[in-house]
């Protein structure tokens, strides 16, 4: 049986007053912070794909050795042809890698330009932030003024 007494005690005990600041903030800042606690765990896991890559092709280079002194030697390719397919694949491998600095440079870039942005976005929502809390203020202030002119 719940007495008038015991619903009295829990009544006089206060929750905390949650603002809906507080409630955007702090889930924002929650969702960001796990973000943020990820990044070792995504930079290890392609770290251990790209280590399982180059272990592969290291392993599949050395089977085509083996292959090579097999069969490619005896189809008599000059050095010539071979120098040729190699000066190839190196400028292959130069625009890929040119590529990937590419890549790279637009993605410093890219997320430069987001903290830019997200930094003006800031500076803009504290000059608001502020417009609105003074329009607040003056509004308190005459519901105030008008709530004494009617006591009156």
């Amino acid at each position: 049986m719940i007495t008038q007494n015991s619903v009295k005690q829990e009544s006089a005990i206060e929750t905390p007053k949650v603002s809906v600041c507080d409630i955007m903030k702090n889930n924002t800042s929650m969702m960001i912070h796990k973000m943020e606690t990820e990044v070792p765990t995504y930079m290890q896991l392609y770290s251990d794909l790209y280590t399982k890559y180059l272990e592969m092709f290291d392993d599949l280079f050395g089977t085509c050795y083996i292959s090579e002194k097999q069969f490619f030697d005896k189809l008599g390719l000059d050095q010539i042809t071979l120098k040729t397919i190699n000066n190839f694949w190196k400028t292959m491998s130069e625009n890929y890698n040119t590529q990937i600095d590419i890549s790279t440079n637009f993605l410093k870039s890219y997320v430069q330009i987001r903290i830019s942005a997200i930094e003006s976005y800031e500076e803009y929502m504290k000059i608001l932030m502020d417009s609105y809390s003074k329009t607040l203020f003056e509004i308190n202030k005459f519901t105030k003024f008008s709530n004494v002119n009617k006591d009156n």
